[in-house]
């Protein structure tokens, strides 16, 4: 077949050779080309990327996987003069592709600016090249989007800045709002703003001018306060009305802070918000008892705000391992350097989950090891099997157990006598019988019995292992 007999509609199946010589042919048409453009191969693609009679519509797709190879197409610069405004007909994902190129011609950025798609001037108005006056035209663009962009430049021009501040579209104001370089007019503005999320964002200003703090103290949003809550810069008068603000978020916040007087701390314990009891439980500075009483406390919020803590004293663990949620006590199961009386009380926990997790801890010791041996349910005996260390007189008992599963993981464990070994060898389950034929440590007479066992899987395996 002649380069010239190709079917366009047979292209993508045709193998990488053909379609890659059928790619780079100079005498290749738009049709093949296009045929080839949907070729699972990567090379073949981008080799169409690249030829000059590749039709505009098929670059337009090509130019996200390809934009380098789109960008140098020798073909673009006649298209360009028949088709000023040929990246309209690009997709929006091609055109980012392109800007995003680090020598992005600027014929690429003038038409970017014109594109439809808000995505594509989103991409433009943060783009580092836009100055002057085509910043200040995305700065008025119809999609907030792009405004939000250009409000996040951190070269922004200081009149584009005051512009923006009263934009609109409050997720423009908010990106102005956290900006590090506002003039303090521009802050009062803000945080008077109509917009709860605005207000909020100015009231996590490092630089928040004590005229503006008194005035979100005043701020009716329960969000804005809890905000201005956590700051550690608050005058005192602030502070306190924060602290026994009527929003429960709000007096939790206000516990957030790096220092607070003792007396907070005490009324805290009391407060009738678990989110203000939750956040009690997260301080640094609560004592022991605190933390044991707070371990009982009836909300489950504040049971997990403690999970964080590695020093939780011995009363507030045991309160933990007894929580109603599993996962609590899984994670206090999970724990390192635990009582003897919290592994006392796991080991009788009503989840097997717990008691599985418990099985394989290193210091459970020999009694308790021997305990979760005997579990009535068999993951949690066959966890017992994968301990680090198990005494000999428990894998005795392991190697006995009435469930085949907990067996085979006895089967595996290297430390066996022979007598165990033995046991296993001869027992009724074929999948034990395959874990011991595939010990490397077997021995001579039992491999040579395995080779004749009854199942050709555990034969198969004492071969392959001898």
């Amino acid at each position: 077949m002649t380069f010239s007999e190709l079917d366009p509609r047979t292209l993508t199946v045709l193998g990488v050779p053909g379609a890659l010589e059928a790619a780079a042919n100079p005498r290749a048409t738009s049709d093949v080309l296009s045929g080839l453009s949907a070729h699972p191969d990567a090379r073949v693609r981008a080799l169409v990327a690249q030829h000059p009679n590749t039709p505009l519509e098929i670059l337009g797709n090509l130019a996200a996987s390809f934009p380098r190879e789109v960008i140098s197409n020798p073909g673009l610069p006649l298209l360009r003069l028949a088709r000023p405004s040929l990246l309209s007909v690009f997709p929006a994902e091609g055109v980012i592709a392109l800007l995003r190129l680090p020598d992005v011609p600027a014929w690429v950025i003038e038409g970017a600016g014109r594109h439809e798609d808000y995505t594509v001037r989103t991409e433009l108005a943060a783009h580092p090249a836009i100055q002057g006056d085509r910043l200040g035209a995305l700065a008025q663009d119809v999609g907030w989007q792009v405004r939000e962009a250009v409000a996040k430049r951190p070269d922004l021009p200081a009149h584009l800045i005051t512009s923006l501040a009263a934009d609109d579209d409050y997720d423009v104001r908010k990106a102005v709002a956290i900006r590090t370089d506002l003039p303090g007019e521009v802050v009062r503005t803000l945080a008077a703003d109509g917009h709860s999320m605005v207000r909020a964002n100015i009231a996590r200003r490092l630089d928040l001018p004590l005229d503006c703090m008194l005035t979100l103290a005043a701020d009716g949003d329960s969000d804005v306060l809890a905000t201005l809550a956590r700051r550690v810069d608050l005058p005192l008068g602030v502070r306190e009305w924060l602290a026994a603000n009527p929003y429960g978020p709000v007096r939790a916040a206000a516990l957030q802070a790096w220092k607070v007087p003792a007396a907070w701390l005490s009324k805290a314990e009391y407060d009738a918000d678990p989110d203000v009891r939750a956040a009690l439980a997260r301080r640094p500075d609560a004592g022991p008892e605190l933390l044991a009483q707070l371990a009982h406390d009836e909300s489950e919020a504040v049971r997990r705000a403690l999970l964080d803590r590695n020093d939780l004293p011995d009363e507030a663990v045991l309160a933990l391992a007894t929580a109603p949620e599993p996962d609590i006590r899984l994670h206090v199961a999970s724990a390192e350097n635990l009582a003897q009386s919290v592994l006392d009380t796991l080991l009788q926990d009503s989840d097997p989950s717990v008691r599985t997790i418990l099985a394989v801890r290193p210091d459970l010791g020999e009694t308790r090891m021997r305990h979760l041996a005997q579990d009535e349910n068999p993951e949690v005996r066959r966890a017992v099997a994968f301990a680090e260390q198990l005494p000999q007189n428990i894998l005795e008992l392991l190697a006995a157990d009435p469930n085949a599963g907990v067996r085979r993981s006895v089967a595996i464990r290297p430390e066996l006598t022979a007598g165990i070994v033995q046991q296993l060898a001869t027992d009724p389950d074929d999948g034990v019988r395959l874990m011991i034929a595939g010990r490397p440590d077997l021995a001579t007479e039992w491999r040579e019995k395995l080779k004749q066992d009854a199942d050709a899987n555990v034969r198969g395996e004492a071969e392959a292992t001898g």
